[in-house]
């Protein structure tokens, strides 16, 4: 079913890219895009290679993302070709034949060796925007490429971040992979695994293993919750286990879920009311996911809705305003309240200003927050407060301005549980966001 539904919406896709395309060009002044998906790169004084990351500008095309050497070249007016590389090789396994529901649509030329692409590119190197890794170079393509014309990527990476139905189709699978980890993660965890186990189960669920998945899986029990990306992954569990943070996503295609989901051991605790209440802010700013709405201003309302649940809990001892106005907020929800996603987890064009380029500066005193852009229909964006008890940021807040704004016994009584932070995906368009990590969770009870 999501293979017809994927080969319905491909075309209309490819037609909005080779739109895009052809003004990125004339923006840039070049005849014809090529990209490179990428080659392996060797560790320094060895013989094995880093594990192989497509390149995002070339998997927007085609949903490829094992097949280094190959090329995408477009020019306008004509059908874009495929330049795929399937090597003779008895060493390694050799991809299959290019088919699928997006083949059809592109001129195909398979060869043998990455050189044999030079062949099938434009002769004139020098009219090609050529977007990728220094790695690509290739032939008479080497003192040129990747050339990476800024006006060329300012317009692609901006509207990236306008994903198509198709986009927003591959990023429902993704979910659904992810959501199935998730599930797995919770059941293991309640049964007591180590967060070594937690992991590859979540990874035996989703069907990935960790080169396959869009980030580094985040599984943190207790106090290592407070970490905001903590990838120790220990062997062993602790004696007594209070509570579990999992931030982790699933890949389809090339594009990216990111989920984040805390427990408590006890359903019953006080810390598991702690994680309902981020949830209620949490669904609340989801719910702000709407065209025209200022993404720096959704993190500004983040602070205060995370601060009145601190001055709830007995953890502050002044109101939510005035933890905001003085930093005091920032020493609990030190990070931003979401980013971009699509091809990549951290989208690009975070702060662009337009399609021409320019900066979006972020809110003074939040350093972290990933995306300043107003909202408009097609974007999909995270949504991931978080509040934390962190050693360092409390050991500074401690010798702070605010330290007695703090109830310091309140505070040490859920360090051992680390933190709490609840991300979804969300797709803002012209009426009610749609939440695609909660659609799935619901579809998965159902």
């Amino acid at each position: 079913m999501i293979a017809e539904s994927l080969a319905a919406l491909y075309p209309a896709h490819l037609e909005t890219l080779i739109a895009r395309a052809t003004v990125a060009l004339e923006r840039g002044g070049f005849d014809h895009l090529l990209v490179p998906s990428g080659t392996l790169h060797y560790q320094v004084f060895d013989d094995r290679d880093y594990p192989y990351a497509a390149n995002p500008q070339f998997k927007h095309w085609v949903p490829l993302v094992r097949n280094p050497g190959s090329w995408l070249a477009f020019t306008p007016g004509e059908r874009p070709k495929l330049v795929y590389l399937q090597p003779r090789d008895y060493w390694h396994v050799v991809p299959e034949a290019p088919s699928g529901y997006w083949a059809e649509h592109f001129d195909i030329a398979v060869i043998r060796k990455p050189d044999d692409a030079l062949q099938h590119l434009p002769r004139n190197a020098t009219r090609c925007a050529i977007l990728g890794e220094p790695q690509s170079a290739l032939g008479r393509y080497g003192a040129f490429a990747p050339n990476n014309p800024q006006p060329v990527l300012d317009y692609l990476e901006y509207h990236r971040a306008y994903k198509t139905p198709y986009e927003i189709a591959m990023m429902r699978e993704a979910t659904r992979r992810a959501v199935r980890g998730h599930r797995a993660a919770e059941r293991l965890f309640r049964a007591g695994a180590s967060e070594f186990g937690i992991h590859l189960a979540y990874c035996q669920a989703v069907g990935q293993d960790a080169n396959e998945l869009p980030y580094g899986n985040i599984v943190a029990l207790d106090a290592h919750g407070a970490v905001l990306h903590y990838t120790e992954l220990d062997r062993v569990p602790p004696k007594s286990v209070r509570s579990f943070l999992l931030d982790a996503g699933a890949s389809h295609g090339g594009y990216a879920a990111d989920i984040t989901r805390t427990h408590a051991m006890d359903r019953g605790s006080e810390f598991q009311a702690f994680i309902d209440a981020v949830e209620r802010a949490e669904l609340e700013l989801c719910g702000k996911v709407r065209a025209g709405m200022d993404y720096r201003q959704l993190h500004l309302d983040a602070h205060i809705a995370l601060a009145r649940v601190l001055e709830d809990f007995g953890f502050i001892t002044c109101g939510a305003e005035e933890a905001v106005a003085t930093g005091l907020s920032s020493s609990f929800f030190p990070h931003g309240i979401g980013h971009g996603l699509g091809l990549q987890v951290h989208d690009v064009a975070g702060f662009a200003a337009s399609d021409a380029g320019g900066t979006i500066d972020k809110p003074q005193g939040h350093p972290y927050l990933r995306l300043t852009r107003e909202l408009a229909p097609g974007m999909v964006v995270t949504i991931e407060p978080g509040l934390y008890f962190a050693d360092m940021l409390l050991e500074d807040l401690k010798a702070g301005s605010n330290a007695g704004r703090v109830d310091w016994n309140r505070v040490e009584a859920f360090r051992s549980y680390g933190g709490v932070r609840i991300e979804d995906n969300v797709v803002c368009t012209d009426g009610e966001p749609v939440n695609l990590t909660r659609e799935e969770f619901a579809a998965g009870s159902a």
